[in-house]
């Protein structure tokens, strides 16, 4: 595995769609479809690949708000996780969401990924509150989200 020093962000292209659709079907149960990144590209969201070397470690996408971003989906490829990559990718976007003049992150995680939640409060997110119903979860079931924030 390549080390942080060689790892950079790229900003995602249309060409690249298929390797960030491969990584989001073996993460998720539920992951983005092409269309939901080709839309956000098209939209002007951020969307990054951190990237070492060949390597697709992960990705994030998020929407500029007003004084605010949105973080819509960030994933680190299962072959990468547990190695501090999603680190990278939250401070990469702390950083570009600060020079965007945002005073805030916000995010929805899944009620039921303990791990994430775990993560993000690591990271300084508070629960901020609940979205019922919010995610797909099989056999026509859905799960709350968390929503979650923090200052920047």
């Amino acid at each position: 595995m390549s080390s942080a020093a060689e790892a950079g962000f790229e900003t995602l292209t249309l060409e690249r769609i298929s390797e960030v659709v491969a990584i989001e079907h073996m993460a998720y149960d539920h992951p983005w479809t092409e269309r939901n990144f080709a839309d956000s590209l098209k939209a002007g969201y951020n969307c990054q690949l951190l990237v070492a070397g060949p390597a697709l470690l992960g990705y994030f996408v998020a929407m500029q708000g007003v004084d605010e971003v949105h973080l819509l989906n960030i994933t680190v490829a299962p072959l990468y996780q547990r190695q501090g990559w999603s680190s990278v990718l939250m401070e990469g976007l702390a950083i570009w969401s600060r020079g965007q003049s945002a005073q805030c992150l916000w995010l929805e995680v899944r009620a039921g990924n303990h791990q994430a939640l775990a993560v993000y409060e690591h990271m300084g997110f508070v629960r901020v509150g609940r979205r019922k119903d919010y995610y797909p979860a099989g056999s026509g079931q859905r799960e709350d989200a968390v929503v979650m924030s923090k200052t920047l």
